[in-house]
């Protein structure tokens, strides 16, 4: 008889663990700037998104979808023009306003067509399955949920039209 209560004590134990080790597999979501700041491809648009003080904007308001491109896609853009634009508070501003729409939209519900910018400037959007595009950049992690909105990773640094 003792044998068979260690064997139910273990595989309850067992089983409780399990469960325990499940429960805090994925973390709650937090805020889109905190959302950023722990994805390890977000880090470049997390400092410059801190640099251009929008993630103090993103705090206020909301909720917003964020296209924010990976740290690839920064490294694609020229030394020069990224120079600049860390120079320039107001066209990083500009720059990185323009991968913000407001509303939370996940992938499962991109309709073709255009969202207004934080910027101003229209993009266009659009999904064939599970793909997603916003102008000429691919989606490449959908759907990185926050507190207030989602935040979706593309594969390019998006440029606001000229005025």
């Amino acid at each position: 008889m003792p044998y068979r209560s260690t064997l139910a004590a273990l595989a309850l134990t067992t089983s409780m663990a399990l469960l325990v080790g499940c429960a805090s597999v994925a973390p709650a979501p937090q805020p889109l700037a905190a959302t950023a700041a722990r994805s390890p491809e977000l880090t470049t648009f997390h400092q410059l998104l801190t640099q251009s003080g929008l993630a103090e904007t993103l705090k206020t308001g909301g909720p917003y979808t964020v296209f924010a491109p990976s740290d690839a896609a920064f490294k694609a853009v020229p030394a020069k023009t990224l120079a600049d634009l860390q120079a320039d508070k107001t066209q990083l501003r500009a720059v990185l306003s323009y991968h913000i729409v407001p509303g939370r939209v996940l992938a499962a519900d991109v309709k073709p067509g255009n969202a207004k910018t934080l910027q101003g400037a229209n993009l266009a959007l659009s999904r064939a399955g599970t793909f997603v595009t916003v102008e000429d950049a691919m989606v490449q992690q959908a759907d990185l949920v926050a507190t207030d909105g989602v935040i979706h990773t593309i594969d390019r640094v998006l440029m606001p039209p000229k005025r």
